[in-house]
């Protein structure tokens, strides 16, 4: 099993196989317009711009942390979309954590644990993915966007 196995709906509610990323870097990321690392948003859209001939970044934004997210589709595209600039993949609202967590995040915790166990501790956690479909490293929400570069390879 790899990453191409999913498919997720994208912000606009259209289903979206995963495999036509297959040969890029994936980062994943759960996203919130009202956190406090939300200023994380201009660093991804800074990394996805270099680096969009060999990197795809996915943004999937989520409510559990501190109702951070509270809006609908339509008010996260203004919220993430206008307010900061962003340009790469972001995908409807999902849960990380629970009984209600999306498959493609129960896949990413399994394979790359977190220091302190699966859960997804906060907003902005990352997970990279190499152009093969397997997750390689699992960043945590301070980690800014620009350290990932290093493991662009």
């Amino acid at each position: 099993m790899n990453i191409y196995d999913f498919k997720v709906k994208n912000i606009q509610g259209i289903e979206i196989d995963l495999s036509i990323y297959q040969g890029k870097w994936i980062l994943v990321v759960n996203t919130a317009s009202k956190c406090g690392f939300t200023p994380q948003f201009k660093g991804l859209e800074a990394l996805y711009q270099k680096y969009s001939d060999q990197l795809v970044i996915l943004g999937f934004p989520c409510n559990q942390f501190g109702n951070q997210e509270p809006g609908d589709e339509k008010s996260i595209q203004e919220g993430c979309m206008l307010n900061y600039g962003v340009s790469f993949p972001m995908f409807s609202k999902i849960d990380v954590n629970g009984p209600h967590a999306s498959p493609l995040y129960t896949y990413l915790k399994k394979a790359l644990p977190g220091f302190l166990g699966n859960n997804i501790k906060w907003n902005f956690t990352k997970f990279l993915i190499n152009p093969e479909g397997k997750p390689v490293k699992r960043f945590a929400s301070i980690t800014k966007p620009e350290k990932i570069t290093t493991y662009l390879k």
